[in-house]
């Protein structure tokens, strides 16, 4: 470990650290796109007429408006098109001029896109249901009564999600933020088919040549899918400490570095992601995890024989290495979790700044053994004997001395954040996760 670090560059122009702030994060610049994307086509269709028609309003074009806006919400935290979006993200060469892999390496933001489809596909149909209404009122024989009805309760479900999934209200009750995400969207995929049928019933169409009907099919597999591949399978429990464990696998499925499986106690249960760890060379992959709540708590001192994985192994940020030719890892705590397989693996030079209490003692030797076996010159803070570090600070040592072109940031929120907007103020891309799920 080192203690002499660079000092932050304090003359960092203003209008940098205004535009690279967290507030402006490219996952809220995506949903501001979204939503300002379907205020113009809004605005377009007042100019044009296309939400009215004979003195009432058209059904038709409203509903397609909430039915691309939905479709894009769902189908773009679909695990398979989440690994093809970082795929495509990673083919670029390192050859490339460093802003565009910069830009690339943002990927993981596309939950911008989740949350900007859903609230603004929630709003269509909102305008949908008030389109309705209002023809009904003005004397319109469709649409009937179930469909309305159908619509109504729709409408007042997706608006409860939205609710739930406020920032605020998601932190403090995410138990039945998780819950209401999850039983309330099924529910909502069943209403949505009802409506459809209904709707059809009602203009005397044929469902199977309604757009409608095919998308709905599509939603319905990208929702089905992750539990198509539920599976409970043994785990074996090494616990180097009160505060830690060490989940091992190994029930055929060999994972990328990069990327996570969700488990759970019971089938329908709490889903939680970890990152896995496997051993190149070795069938399997481990899991660090650590006391952070009442689930991981009762994981720790109550280990299972067996757990439950949903869905298919998806990729993470730490993924996005491809994109650099050295980087800087910050972690804290369990963090070394999802940087452990990046440093076993090798394939970026890379340099670690890992801040832990006790680490030997928490973790075990074996694995800060292997953590060290493992990278150039790693910087291990102790924080029971050295303090809290000045992580930034350490990060552009850190970068200065390894040539690095990137800082890959695993921590909690506040941290991450102020380390990620800290580096990218002085001109250096840097990433962590954003809290979107």
């Amino acid at each position: 470990m080192t203690t002499e670090t660079a000092q932050l560059d304090t003359t960092t122009p203003r209008w940098r650290r205004i535009t690279r702030h967290p507030a402006l994060m490219e996952y809220r610049r995506l949903a501001c796109l979204v939503a300002l994307l379907n205020l113009s086509v809004f605005v377009i269709g007042l100019r044009d007429g296309t939400w009215r028609a004979d003195g009432a309003f058209a059904l038709g074009p409203i509903a397609d408006m909430a039915l691309i806006n939905l479709s894009l919400g769902i189908l773009i935290r679909q695990q398979r098109v989440v690994n093809a979006l970082f795929w495509l993200a990673t083919r670029i060469p390192t050859s490339w001029p460093l802003w565009i892999r910069w830009g690339a390496g943002k990927v993981f933001h596309f939950g911008g896109l989740h949350s900007g489809g859903t609230v603004t596909g929630t709003v269509w149909f909102g305008f949908l249901l008030y389109a309705m209404l209002a023809n009904r009122l003005n004397g319109a024989a469709i649409p009937s009564d179930r469909t309305i009805g159908l619509s109504l309760a729709m409408v007042g479900l997706m608006a409860l999600m939205i609710a739930s999934a406020i920032g605020p209200i998601r932190a403090r009750f995410h138990d039945a933020f998780e819950k209401i995400h999850r039983f309330a969207g099924w529910t909502v995929l069943a209403l949505f088919w009802a409506q459809t049928i209904s709707i059809t019933r009602d203009t005397g169409g044929v469902l199977t040549e309604t757009p409608a009907f095919w998308m709905l099919c599509l939603i319905t597999l990208s929702i089905l899918s992750p539990w198509l591949t539920l599976k409970r399978v043994p785990v074996t429990i090494e616990k180097p400490s009160d505060h830690v464990v060490i989940a091992g696998f190994d029930y055929g499925d060999t994972p990328f570095a990069g990327s996570s499986n969700a488990i759970s106690h019971t089938p329908f249960g709490q889903y939680h992601s970890f990152a896995n760890i496997p051993t190149p060379g070795r069938p399997g992959y481990r899991l660090a995890i650590s006391r952070a709540g009442d689930w991981t708590g009762d994981f720790i001192d109550n280990p299972p024989s067996h757990v439950w994985v949903k869905g298919i192994t998806t990729s993470g940020v730490a993924r996005i290495e491809e994109l650099f030719t050295r980087v800087v890892y910050i972690g804290t705590g369990s963090g070394i979790g999802p940087i452990l397989p990046h440093l076993l693996k090798g394939m970026v030079p890379n340099r670690l700044v890992w801040s832990t209490r006790s680490p030997r003692a928490t973790y075990g030797d074996a694995l800060v053994d292997e953590i060290e076996a493992h990278t150039e010159k790693p910087v291990i803070w102790d924080t029971d004997t050295d303090g809290k570090p000045d992580l930034s600070a350490l990060a552009l040592q850190a970068v200065r001395d390894s040539g690095a072109e990137a800082v890959i940031v695993i921590s909690n929120q506040k941290l991450t954040r102020w380390v990620v907007h800290d580096m990218e103020s002085l001109g250096i891309p840097a990433y962590g996760a954003i809290w979107d799920s």
